[in-house]
């Protein structure tokens, strides 16, 4: 399904897919702050702004990533596992609470798809990002059976 079928699906900035699909894996891209292709959030990530007020982006981002894999799902299935989890965080030199961060996707993935969401995860800081974006979320994810109405 294209993103120009979908709305809701994360639109590419570039020559790339949103996500790929191997077998029962799929990739995605690197997903940033975007709601039909507009950047809502802007960084550098600093250390005089709380934490939570980070937490819309980080969301944004995390949803995104999530809309691009399950938009690879075929009839009957769904994300049954987060492999791993690396987030990006455009944030000034004296941040450190790069961890901290990356729990509020860890947290929305939680949320969304249960304790299977938790799979293994990189906190990254970096410089910039696309666009000036905060944060930037890539995913592996695994597909599987939904579990049957019964």
């Amino acid at each position: 399904m294209s993103a120009a079928a979908n709305p809701g699906l994360p639109v590419p900035q570039g020559k790339y897919v949103a996500a790929k699909r191997n077998g029962q894996v799929i990739y995605t891209s690197g997903m940033t702050p975007r709601r039909e292709g507009k950047l809502l959030h802007l960084g550098p990530v600093k250390t005089s702004e709380s934490l939570e007020s980070y937490r819309p982006a980080l969301e944004l981002a995390t949803g995104n990533a999530l809309a691009a894999a399950q938009a690879l799902l075929q009839p009957g299935e769904r994300v049954t596992e987060i492999l791993t989890l690396t987030v990006y965080i455009a944030a000034t030199a004296d941040f450190t609470a790069h961890s901290r961060l990356a729990d509020f996707a860890s947290d929305f993935l939680h949320a969304e798809l249960g304790a299977s969401a938790l799979g293994t995860r990189a906190a990254v800081g970096v410089a910039t990002l696309p666009g000036g974006a905060p944060v930037e979320i890539q995913l592996v994810a695994l597909a599987g059976p939904a579990p049957s109405d019964r």
